[in-house]
């Protein structure tokens, strides 16, 4: 086979790689829920990318494009690729807030039972207790305990109240938990 059809590293070409960017989809059927402060987090960072980062790097681009030889031009090579990155960035946030269902949790009347944007403690089974906040699949959090409303243990949760005891699927199988406590925010 003659070496003209094949390429020396297996990275895709950068046609290839826009694509991988794109947001994750929702499970069918699924609304994209984001509570208030989640969605207007996005709405800085796309307001950052636009009139900050990308005018900033277009800039090092053009400065750099006028330099001469663009093959061998570490700034422009890097500004182009760093150009795409913050245009695929833009293009998802831009998709997730178009698609986006806002859900004020202080709006919620029936405080009783677990709903999206509810803090939960619950016991495991070993006796442990973890708390968690139901949050849309892009405010998702772990080390702040925020869980997407899709997951295995929220969706468990949702319409519990407290005392109830829900079954969780978990990696090592089935697991009972108890709602101790369900707190909305305001």
């Amino acid at each position: 086979m003659s070496k003209a059809f094949t390429r020396e590293n297996d990275t895709p070409p950068e046609s290839e790689l826009d694509d991988l960017d794109d947001p994750a989809p929702l499970p069918q059927g699924f609304k994209n829920y984001m509570t208030p402060p989640g969605f207007q987090r996005m709405q800085e960072e796309l307001r950052h990318l636009l009139r900050v980062e990308r005018p900033k790097v277009v800039e090092v681009v053009s400065w750099a494009a006028g330099n001469g030889d663009r093959s061998e031009n570490g700034d422009y090579l890097y500004g182009k690729k760093r150009l795409r990155e913050i245009d695929r960035r833009i293009r998802f946030l831009n998709k997730r807030l178009e698609s986006a269902v806002v859900v004020n949790p202080q709006d919620q009347k029936n405080r009783e039972q677990v709903f999206f944007g509810a803090t939960v403690t619950y016991a495991r089974e070993d006796g442990s207790e973890n708390t968690i906040t139901i949050v849309g699949a892009d405010e998702v959090d772990p080390d702040r305990g925020h869980v997407s409303w899709i997951s295995p243990i929220a969706r468990a949760l949702l319409k519990a109240r407290e005392g109830d005891l829900v079954d969780v699927r978990t990696p090592a199988g089935m697991e009972q938990v108890e709602v101790l406590e369900i707190r909305y925010a305001g």
